[in-house]
């Protein structure tokens, strides 16, 4: 049995596609993924997104275990504010992303949906030695993406009394609010390259939430635009661009390792790699060829090696052509190297070039 949001009947009732993704049932695309692409470049898209993950980590030493399970420092994150870290297993490989939120008194950290199990098993198996609790929030609040350029003003209509704090948030920034009389915790961090936020709630107030959300003019957008959204400023999947077997050197998130904070799951392999440099590297493409490279597709060198596969690839909707990113050796990394994408088994030219393919716009 698959398993479902709060709001799975509300996204059924607006006609959404639902397909299966990481165990649950959601929705791919309402009007369609261009369409809510674009109502999130250039307006305000609204995402359930209460399939994700959240647990609280608190404890006299919520910050030491979280230090020692995650590479970036958490001592540095500060209250009101939020990082972005990965959890390493000790060979280096990539457990999961995870968004880190600190809240007074305890943390709040965001998962995968398809990671939920896991995670929390694997968070469990390391807090021998520390004086910390995990409890899990995922299915008693609901959470929800509002994101585009007109996200801060249609949330700021939604605020009670129309306060307009949310206005002074910064790019990161997690604060308690009240969305139409009901409190909930807002950050500003999202998904998608554009400024936006991040709403966890009560889940028995979704429904609510959501109708008026889109009342006020946010676009319901489902998983296919959410993927396009994320592809072009080059943000990493768990699943596709990371995983137990890819490193954060070559997926280009050596900036979230900060080897320098102490010890913590990971850092003596992660030393080594980034000593010696990776040996493939994850690297964006376009198509010199006729074609469009989708996830799997092999990749060849021009004398027909196979050397990698593509992660993720698309007709990139803000750039008007295919794109995609894919595993390489790092000696075909550099922008202008060029090598093969096997299209129905046939070898269709690719050209690596600079990453992100979209510019984030951030408010910060």
């Amino acid at each position: 049995m698959l398993k479902r949001t709060p709001l799975f009947e509300k996204h059924v009732a607006a006609g959404a596609r639902m397909v299966e993704f990481g165990g649950w049932e959601m929705p791919v695309q309402y009007s369609g993924i261009i369409d809510e692409h674009n109502a999130v470049r250039q307006s305000v898209g609204l995402f359930d997104i209460s399939h994700m993950g959240r647990l609280m980590v608190r404890g006299p030493q919520a910050e030491e275990f979280l230090q020692h399970v995650v590479t970036c420092d958490v001592s540095a994150i500060p209250l009101g504010q939020s990082n972005y870290g990965l959890l390493c297993r000790p060979d280096g490989g990539i457990v999961d992303d995870i968004f880190i939120y600190h809240l007074p008194d305890e943390f709040l950290v965001v998962i995968n949906a398809s990671n939920r199990e896991k995670d929390w098993q694997w968070l469990h198996d390391h807090t021998e030695g520390f004086d910390v609790e995990i409890v899990s929030r995922s299915d008693r609040w609901a959470m929800l993406a509002v994101q585009g350029p007109g996200a801060e003003a249609l949330l700021i209509q939604a605020e009670e009394s129309g306060a307009g704090s949310l206005h002074d948030l910064p790019f990161h920034g997690v604060a308690l609010s009240s969305i139409f009389g009901y409190t909930a915790l807002v950050a500003r961090t999202g998904y998608t390259g554009e400024d936006g936020f991040e709403l966890f709630f009560d889940a028995v107030h979704a429904e609510e939430i959501w109708d008026k959300l889109v009342g006020l003019g946010a676009k319901p957008c489902g998983l296919g635009a959410r993927d396009s959204l994320r592809f072009e400023p080059c943000l990493a999947l768990y699943g596709h661009e990371i995983n137990d077997d890819i490193n954060p050197y070559e997926a280009r998130l050596g900036w979230v390792v900060k080897l320098d904070k102490g010890d913590f799951v990971g850092r003596e392999a992660l030393v080594a790699i980034k000593a010696a440099g990776p040996s493939r590297r994850l690297t964006g493409f376009e198509m010199v060829g006729k074609g469009v490279a989708r996830g799997d597709y092999p990749v060849h060198t021009l004398d027909g090696e196979p050397i990698g596969v593509v992660t993720t690839g698309m007709p990139a909707p803000s750039i008007g052509r295919p794109l995609g990113i894919a595993y390489v050796p790092t000696s075909l990394s550099a922008e202008g190297s060029e090598f093969d994408i096997l299209i129905r088994e046939k070898p269709v030219r690719a050209r690596a070039i600079k990453m992100p393919f979209y510019k984030p716009r951030y408010k910060k």
